[in-house]
């Protein structure tokens, strides 16, 4: 009697989800915010969302066979990866910037660090964040809607002009492509809770958090902070849109439900101090980014104990004891 046993490397239990899977569920959560921008700024914010997915494509595409490695443009990464650069771009953006910030994303912030999983920041975001430090005055021209020149509601707020609600929903206002509808990004933020993508504690902790840190830093200035306020910070600028999308990444962030929530907290502490501190008026990129780069930090911090492991303080003062 004989039996044929397969011997394999873990790991020996396998979910259905694939890279492939996870990135096309990302995709469906940003088409409602892309189609809003496309109805709202026209037929030029849809080139520059294709520009975009195009220029990631064809850079990952372009690095892996010039250096001989396996094709992975299949696994959809590089595709949102442009999405999340595109609806982080202003529809006045000329055509070469998505272009040369698709390629930066790519090459130099994913490719470089040893492709998917193994960069140390958003690849969209620090892309975005090279582009704004480097065109500034082009990064920063409001597009106009109905052919008026209109501000952002986080620079009108500056001064103290509040953007209703209602507008702040349904995305008629000026913004960048995709952070205009809060309704389309929270309808792509249920669906990936729904698919089990994110947990809800890890966009939450960055909104929460972002709130509190903006009414505390305004009454410590002395400041008024009314609902009208707060909402144009919580809805109005790119807030949404980074909690959901780009502080959720899998590769950028601790794995650590509590690592996690601090994590969140720590976007919503730069965020704030940006806003209400510094002179700038958006601050979730550079806030995502920077907590990127503490991320190892924070899961070491928050890396669960061991069952029976003692800690080596704990530990000496037992054995001083014992003697």
């Amino acid at each position: 009697m004989s039996s044929k046993f397969n011997v394999s490397i873990s790991p020996h239990i396998r979910s259905r989800e694939t890279t492939t899977t996870i990135m096309l569920d990302v995709i469906i959560a940003l088409l409602p915010s892309v189609i809003v921008g496309v109805c709202v700024f026209g037929a030029r914010a849809f080139a520059i969302t294709m520009l975009s997915v195009t220029s990631c494509v064809a850079s990952e595409y372009i690095y892996e066979k010039i250096l001989k490695k396996p094709i992975t443009v299949t696994d959809l990464s590089a595709v949102v990866t442009g999405l999340i650069l595109a609806v982080n771009l202003y529809s006045t953006a000329p055509w070469w910037i998505p272009v040369l910030g698709g390629a930066f994303a790519i090459i130099v912030v994913k490719m470089l660090f040893g492709g998917i999983g193994q960069n140390v920041m958003n690849p969209a975001l620090t892309a975005r964040c090279f582009l704004l430090l480097s065109f500034s005055r082009i990064m920063t021209d409001f597009p106009s809607l109905d052919g008026v020149s209109k501000a952002t509601p986080l620079a009108l707020a500056k001064e103290g002009v509040y953007t209703p609600v209602s507008d702040l929903l349904l995305g008629t206002h000026s913004g960048t492509i995709g952070e205009t509808s809060a309704v389309a990004i929270i309808i792509g933020a249920v669906y990936l809770c729904a698919r089990k993508i994110i947990k809800p504690r890890e966009p939450l902790s960055v909104i929460i958090s972002t709130g509190i840190f903006v009414t505390v830093f305004n009454l410590i200035q002395g400041r008024e902070v009314t609902l009208d306020y707060l909402m144009v910070h919580m809805l109005g600028g790119g807030l949404l849109l980074g909690a959901v999308f780009m502080a959720s990444d899998y590769a950028t962030t601790p794995v650590t439900p509590w690592g996690q929530v601090v994590y969140g907290c720590c976007v919503g502490f730069i965020t704030a101090l940006i806003r209400c501190v510094g002179g700038g008026t958006e601050g979730v990129s550079y806030a995502i980014i920077i907590s990127n780069i503490l991320t190892p930090l924070i899961e070491k911090a928050t890396a669960p104990r061991p069952f029976g492991v003692v800690k080596e303080k704990k530990k000496r003062e037992e054995e001083a004891d014992a003697k």
